[in-house]
């Protein structure tokens, strides 16, 4: 029973750091176009909670000569921590561009973003692999304090906090887990 407990608590933990464990807070990072399939790229930055945010991707020559297609995800995470699940964008096509548009919710942290280039011999890239590019709010939360143009002392402008955040579902777990663990005992 304890090890069910003691692994249940790590796991919470890892779930409640990673979505920020790779990331340099404040800093948008963007492909290297020389190692992708696109041409170029321009991105709304930084995103603004509640205003339109924009991604135009080209693809190159060689690959619109082959029949190549792209699908592009989306993911945003919240000041709080929590990361909406990915989401298929959907996308205008003119020609060799692709764009989409969403809107970040109240509160956002940063904008994920990647392609998966679809071949014509089915098979597929992820760019970036087991990653994301990445664009950050123009008010984020990190290590205790919120920064960006938007920032404003204890939060974003204009911004209420409506919920206590991921933090408060792991803490409360630990500390019932502790209590059933010591009436064990």
């Amino acid at each position: 029973m304890r090890t069910v407990i003691a692994l249940t608590l790590i796991a919470l933990l890892a779930v409640s750091t990673t979505s920020y464990a790779a990331k340099t807070a404040g800093q948008d990072n963007g492909p290297e176009t020389e190692e992708t399939p696109f041409e170029s790229y321009t991105v709304t930055s930084p995103s603004v909670s509640g205003e339109t945010w924009t991604l135009v991707v080209v693809m190159d020559e060689a690959h619109m000569s082959n029949n190549t297609t792209f699908e592009i995800s989306s993911q945003i995470c919240l000041n709080d921590g929590v990361c909406d699940p990915p989401v298929v964008q959907e996308v205008t096509l003119d020609g060799a561009t692709h764009t989409t548009s969403l809107t970040p919710p109240n509160d956002h942290s940063y904008v994920n973003w990647r392609v998966k280039a679809m071949y014509e011999d089915d098979t597929k890239d992820y760019f970036p692999y087991g990653s994301w590019y990445t664009v950050w709010s123009s008010c984020y939360y990190d290590d205790g304090s919120y920064y960006g143009p938007d920032a404003e002392g204890d939060g974003c402008g204009g911004e209420s906090e409506d919920s206590p955040g991921f933090t408060l579902i792991p803490a409360l777990a630990a500390v019932g887990l502790a209590i059933a663990v010591a009436r064990r005992n």
